[in-house]
């Protein structure tokens, strides 16, 4: 081989095409930046149904008292509004008089959203309560939606509640200590836009060996497994590299549905991570990392292992979403050892898709 020949071998291969040479300003606008040319959901063989379940809509700092906004979630176009009883309501978007958009110039009305065409008001189920200039409300309008989506608020989050065929939540959203703890700091809170598919975002979760490839560990880490009907749980048993030498840390994660994620770090710093991320589209999530750790930490002594933990964090979710950008879901993987439990995996995930006619009892009753 010529002295000249340039040797391409350089892993780990995503972050060396795609991160290496990003300045910072570069990066934060990749993040969030649509990937353009990417073949369709279909020919990635991303048309398949949402799974259903809990998901953050909005940090509950960001919707104030009489605020309506825009959304967009599991191809919907929505409306969310905080009432002047400081209770979040979200409904389909278009108004069923005219088809106005009430998330762009609605406003809060009392507890209601006021469509900006004709000033229609709705309440939090859909139905017309007011139309200012008629004697007589059209009675198709006095019921309820026919789509409906329950909101909570924990964690900090707005929660919403999805299923396909319109199921009442079958659990809560689960409240984690540490989000609202006064010894913890506020969230620091990281976006991106993934081009790609829930369930294969979520896949990463149980793979092991790619920690090595991708993450540029220096071994496959040691996994403990758990599985219930509605949740998963892992333990994951890593060494991690301090400027003091190695140290032994653990990563423990838990999923509620396919909709609530958070991760517990420790071992350098203690770290929380509520992972928010929601389908906009088939082919389109969007992700927001809130991270939180105790203020003692975060302002102590080691306050930046601190903020390096969180930047590695970031930095293995870029590396992944090089991946997840332009991923095509196989129904049938080729799975070998070391790969972890994929298939134990899909087949806990399956649960939460529901067959167009099987009624929204099925999972319920297993």
């Amino acid at each position: 081989m010529s002295s000249e020949t340039t040797d391409a071998r350089t892993p780990p291969v995503a972050v060396w095409q795609v991160l290496e040479r990003m300045s910072r300003e570069e990066l934060l606008a990749w993040r969030t930046a649509e990937v353009t040319g990417r073949p369709s959901a279909a020919e990635r063989n991303l048309d398949m149904p949402y799974p259903f379940g809990w998901y953050p809509a909005l940090l509950s700092a960001e919707l104030a008292v009489g605020e309506v906004r825009p959304l967009r979630y599991f191809g919907t176009d929505l409306v969310i509004w905080r009432g002047e009883d400081g209770q979040v309501r979200m409904l389909d978007a278009y108004c069923r008089h005219l088809g106005a958009h009430m998330g762009h110039g609605g406003k809060v009305n009392g507890n209601n959203i006021e469509c900006p065409f004709h000033a229609w008001q709705y309440n939090g189920e859909g139905i017309v309560e007011h139309i200012p200039y008629s004697r007589t409300i059209p009675p198709q309008v006095k019921r309820p939606c026919p789509t409906q989506w329950p909101v909570v608020e924990a964690n900090r989050w707005i929660w919403f509640w999805y299923h396909p065929e319109g199921a009442a939540p079958l659990w809560e959203v689960e409240h984690v200590p540490e989000a609202t703890d006064l010894a913890w700091t506020d969230y620091d809170v990281f976006e991106w836009n993934v081009w790609g598919n829930l369930q294969n975002m979520a896949e990463n979760g149980v793979d092991a060996a790619h920690f090595k490839y991708i993450h540029g560990a220096a071994n496959v880490p040691d996994y403990e497994f758990s599985w219930d009907h509605f949740w998963r749980s892992a333990r994951l048993f890593v060494r991690l590299g301090t400027p003091q030498g190695e140290v032994n840390g653990e990563i423990a994660y838990k999923n509620i549905g396919p909709g609530q994620s958070y991760t517990r770090f420790t071992g350098i710093s203690e770290t929380l991570l509520i992972a928010c991320i929601t389908p906009v589209d088939k082919d389109h999530c969007v992700a927001r990392f809130c991270f939180t750790q105790p203020k003692a930490q975060a302002a102590g002594p080691r306050a930046g292992a601190a903020r390096a933990i969180i930047k590695d964090i970031c930095k293995q979710f870029d590396q992944d979403k090089v991946v997840w950008d332009r991923q095509r879901y196989l129904d049938k993987p080729l799975v070998c050892a070391g790969d972890g439990p994929i298939a134990q995996f899909r087949q806990w995930y399956a649960k939460f898709y529901i067959t167009p006619g099987a009624g929204p009892a099925a999972l319920a009753a297993e």
